[in-house]
């Protein structure tokens, strides 16, 4: 399964996607509610299926950061709330686990949409997704600051540590470094990242056990409380939308960010003077003897619920087919992300993820209980940040909060 993940997010490369264009929506009738993350991609999907409304046919979007915490409540009534996911790679996996999103094959056998095989996020031999936008996150740095400090680009997290204390001690910045260390998702998420980057497998091979708590699992946490020293104190409470508020108000200097939300940070709009120009997307970095990068590479795509009727999930379905046809393809529109669309070129904003790419970075684990460890890592490891535990009591209580949740989801007897 991460085999087809990965090909997917490869197939981003080979820029070769067809979608169908279609007279219209091609809708008759019929309901569309569409819950999904609320960057400036997603939102530029969402606009082009409200286009679909009228004659009968109702679109409305709920376009959020707390939307992995509504997703499955929001499905799992009968009928839905939501007809229609945006999802990526972690957050399809709760959806699958309570069966609340449905097959697209027949959808697709019925109203096409030309999609490469690529595109289909296949999972137990059933189309569950329809991919259109690759996205990892990697480094962001000010060029200007560097050459202030006459330091290089860093490409470890050894060589952030280093960059950002000349950064400091020179007086050029009190906190250069930023990262989104929100309590939850977030700070999880990084974990993740780094975990990864140190050579650690989540689970033992071949079982839904846990196997974090290692040396592995200590470095990962110990470089990213290394971090925190060059971090907003606050970092507890920032997530993404305020770390790039604070990267384009020109309070950091170093940035780890996702490539989806990129885009707008090479634009002058809303930044302080000398930020934009002097921004560069850069690789993912990597840590201690690691040989691949410490990140992970994810698709974002949609997928449709299974407790709606038919009519509302076709005329979902073919709102969302819509919403990524060639046509939105502008140039404002391909600089938000790396598409998975006919007519995508790529652009300056596209930099980070394609190195991510061309780095060999890992993807996301689209496992069954990926999404309980994370949960258990966002719900833990702030004991940890907060000097309340030692790193090895914080990942013993992680990997106990999970097995918890594993045994009540009977993927542990």
């Amino acid at each position: 399964m991460n085999k087809m993940v990965k090909s997917s997010l490869i197939a981003v490369g080979l820029l070769s996607n067809s979608a169908i264009a279609f007279a219209g929506c091609g809708i008759t009738a019929g309901t569309v509610n569409i819950i999904g993350n609320e960057f400036p991609a997603i939102q530029t999907i969402g606009a082009a299926a409200s286009e679909c409304a009228g004659e009968g046919v109702e679109v409305s979007t709920n376009l959020t950061k707390e939307h992995k915490e509504i997703q499955v409540p929001g499905l799992s009534g009968d009928p839905a709330e939501y007809t229609a996911a945006i999802v990526a790679n972690s957050s399809i996996v709760p959806l699958m686990n309570d069966g609340l999103v449905r097959p697209l094959d027949d959808l697709i056998a019925k109203h096409g949409g030309n999609f490469t095989d690529k595109q289909k996020i296949t999972i137990g031999g059933k189309v569950m997704a329809i991919g259109f936008m690759a996205n990892a996150q990697h480094l962001v740095y000010r060029k200007d600051i560097l050459e202030q400090a006459g330091v290089e680009p860093p490409t470890s997290y050894e060589d952030v540590l280093a960059v950002a204390e000349v950064i400091k001690s020179k007086g050029i910045m009190k906190y250069p470094f930023g990262a989104a260390y929100a309590a939850g998702w977030g700070i999880a998420q990084e974990f993740n990242n780094m975990f990864l980057g140190h050579g650690g497998d989540f689970f033992i091979e071949g079982s839904p056990m846990p196997n974090i708590n290692n040396q592995m699992g200590v470095d990962s946490l110990n470089m990213m409380k290394s971090l925190t020293a060059y971090m907003n104190p606050d970092f507890l409470t920032l997530n993404n939308n305020e770390i790039n508020a604070e990267w384009k108000a020109g309070n950091l200097a170093i940035m780890q960010m996702w490539g989806s939300r990129a885009g707008p940070l090479l634009s002058d709009e809303g930044s302080a003077p000398g930020v934009a120009e002097n921004t560069v997307l850069f690789n993912p970095p990597t840590v201690g003897d690691g040989k691949v990068p410490a990140t992970t590479l994810w698709w974002d795509g949609f997928t449709i619920a299974r407790n709606i009727s038919d009519e509302d999930a076709e005329a979902s379905y073919l709102a969302l087919v819509n919403a990524i046809d060639p046509k939105i393809m502008t140039d404002e529109v391909a600089s938000q992300a790396v598409w998975m669309i006919d007519g995508y070129k790529p652009t300056p904003a596209s930099a980070g993820v394609f190195a991510t790419i061309e780095a060999g970075a890992k993807p996301y684990p689209m496992i069954p209980y990926e999404s309980l460890l994370h949960s258990a890592l966002g719900a833990e490891l702030p004991d940890f940040f907060s000097g309340k535990e030692s790193a090895e009591k914080t990942l013993a209580d992680v990997e106990a909060a999970y097995i918890v949740a594993a045994k009540e989801k009977g993927f542990i007897n």
